[in-house]
Order: structure tokens, then sequence, then C-alpha cells
């Protein structure tokens, strides 16, 4: 055997030991990157373009009410107020919610705290017309909506209006006029209309009845009667001012001795203004179960050991305005538990009467409808 034949097996006795000790190398697979599906995103809940109409309507869903109109009307006839009035803010607020909501209102307090004043001045504030009746023992209803006179040249018969004809009405101590001057305010003040002979002649919007009384004097007055009482959305009891209060209108009015500071207030807004914020408060949400507090509360005046007289459905719709209002006023297009309690009292004071007992025992109706409201559940 030759070299190279030596060289040939040493070669292939090498490669054959080669192959039998490498083992093959496994392939690792290549790790492909993750790929996700496109899936295109949820479309958003169509909202309804009236969600007040629907009945599961919540005020966190859906579109929500531009209220900045009603505030400000009601910040500027406050600021335009409180250059003359100190304090009071309770019943300027529920006579506000009163005009907005085209109610009439009855205020009660003793001589001097500036209910007539108020009423005056609220009528300044609008740029519309005023009119102002002083009721007398002697006031005939006549001289309340106008009379039938005849005229010699044309020989025809013709209709001279009353002061009632006006826009803002101010009736100056109501419960000094008899029961049949009284009476001759029915019509107008709830259905917004005077008869006469036959004839209709409808108020020019809008029409707001300010009347006060005074709950001290009561030589030559007449009790109004609880038909009257009904059309009156509310009755505001004002208080004397407190202490720091009366510091301050003595200030005011140490140089001013005529009170020529209401010459400065101003009217600030319009009829079509007014019209505007009603009908925003109109859209306020309610839900069904506020809606059903409401009718819990006047039923139970209705069956309660305390009265003697409960509320009217005139007061549960009043009630459900009021509350809107009030919401409204302080930016919110739904009510709450909270507006139907603050406006529960001024709605029913002058609404329910006690039983002859409980007024013996010193009850009045205050302790009765807070009883009332602390014994309804609330909704939730």
């Amino acid at each position: 055997m030759n070299i190279d034949e030596i060289n040939e097996n040493q070669e292939s006795i090498e490669d054959q030991d080669k192959g039998e000790n490498e083992q093959p190398i496994e392939e690792i697979p290549v790790e492909q990157p993750f790929v996700t599906e496109s899936v295109n995103p949820p479309s958003p809940p169509v909202i309804p373009p009236n969600p007040y109409a629907q009945p599961g309507y919540s005020p966190l869903q859906g579109e929500r009410l531009n209220l900045g109109k009603v505030q400000d009307v009601v910040d500027r006839i406050k600021d335009e107020l409180m250059k003359v009035v100190v304090g009071q803010e309770e019943m300027m607020d529920l006579l506000l919610a009163a005009l907005l909501t085209g109610g009439h209102v009855l205020v009660e307090g003793v001589p001097g705290i500036a209910k007539t004043l108020l009423a005056k001045l609220i009528a300044k504030t609008l740029d519309t017309g005023f009119s102002r009746i002083q009721f007398t023992p002697d006031l005939m209803p006549t001289d309340v909506v106008g009379t039938t006179v005849y005229n010699l040249k044309t020989s025809e018969f013709s209709f001279n209006r009353g002061p009632v004809f006006s826009n803002i009405i101010l009736i100056d101590e109501i419960n000094r006029a008899p029961a049949k001057t009284q009476s001759a305010l029915f019509e107008v003040m709830e259905e917004f209309q005077v008869t006469m002979d036959g004839v209709t002649y409808p108020m020019d919007f809008p029409f707001f009845v300010i009347a006060t009384q005074n709950p001290i004097e009561q030589e030559g007055t007449y009790k109004l009667p609880e038909a009257q009482l009904d059309r009156f959305l509310f009755k505001i009891n004002m208080h004397y001012p407190n202490l720091e209060e009366e510091k301050v209108i003595l200030r005011n009015f140490r140089n001013d001795f005529k009170i020529k500071k209401q010459e400065e207030v101003n009217a600030v807004f319009t009829t079509k203004e007014l019209l505007e914020c009603q009908t925003l408060i109109e859209k306020i949400f309610i839900k069904d179960e506020l809606l059903d507090y409401i009718a819990a509360i006047i039923h139970n005046t209705r069956n309660n050991g305390d009265l003697f007289l409960g509320a009217s459905p005139r007061a549960s719709l009043a009630i459900m305005k009021t509350a809107k209002a009030i919401a409204a006023m302080n930016g919110r297009d739904f009510v709450t538990p909270d507006d139907i309690q603050y406006v529960a009292y001024p709605v029913l004071n002058h609404r329910i009467i006690l039983t002859p007992e409980r007024e013996m025992e010193g009850y009045d109706a205050k302790d009765v409808i807070n009883d009332i409201v602390k014994k309804i559940e609330v909704p939730r």
C-alpha cells in the first residue's frame, strides 16, 4: 500500500468518526411578530334630539340645557334690588321663582319691612307695564277690572279698562277690601282674562300679581276666602331684619330720607327674555320618583289628623313648577328633593287649615308641613 492510499483511508476514517460524534443542529423557529386584527371602535351612543321627552332620561346623559340665560337674568335683577333692599334674599328668590313660572304671590308681614317697596322694585327691573291698586273697604269690583260706560256722542257702550289691565299688578293691603271686591280677581288671576257684559278681554303677557297683607292689624279687614288664597302660587312670610341688617339699613339711608336710591333701579330685562326663561324652565328634568314624592306630600295633607283642609291638585302643580324654577336658578337642569322641600312651605302654608284642637295647642302650618315632609320617604 503506497502513501496515497494510506492518506485516503485515514481521511475516510476521520470523516466517519466526525459524522458519528456530531449531532445535527436543530433549527430554532423564528418567532413571528404578534399581529392583531383591526377592530373598529364602537360607535358612540345616539343622543335623542329631545331627551327630556324620554321617560328614562338621566340628567347625567344626553343633551344638557344651557341655563346661563336664567342665571344671568336672576343676577341682574338681584343686583338692582340690592341697591335699595337689605337682606330678604329668600323672599327675592321666591318672588323670582313665581315670576319665572307665571304665578302670583301673596306677601304677608308686619308694617314697615319693605313689602310694598320690594314689589315696586321688582316691577321696575322689568321693562313692562306696572299698576298699583290700593285696596280699601269702599273699593268696588268695577274700580279694579273696569266698567262699561255709555258714549253720548256715538250712542254706544264702550268698556273702560281698569287698573288690573297691566303686566305687573301690586295690590296693597288686599285684605282691606270686602269679599265682593276680592271676587273680582278670581277670573283674572286664574284664567288671565276679564269677562264684562259677555265680552272676554285677555290679559297681555306677562301678568303677575303681587298682593300684600298685614297679619297683625285686623281692624277693618276681611279674611281672604280659600278660593282666593288657592290662586296664589306662594304665600311669603316676611320677617324683621336681623341686627346686622338693621345697622346696614341705617347707614344706607342716614342721608337719604326719601329713599332716592330707588330711582337708581333700572329695567334690566325684557318680556322676551322672560318668555325665554319660562320656556327653559319648562324643560327642566324631573324624574317620576320625584313626581310621586310630590303627590305623596299633597295626599298626606288630605289624610292628616292635624288638618281640617288639605291641599288641592293646584298645589302639587305649583310645587313641581317652582321646584323646576329653583333648580334653574341654581344652574341645574334637573330637580332634586331639596328643591321640592324648599318650596313646600311657601306653596302649602296658605292652602291648609289646621284643626281647632291643633290651633289651641299652639301648632301652626309650618309645624305640620315639616312633620309631613319628614314622614315621606325621600327618593334616592
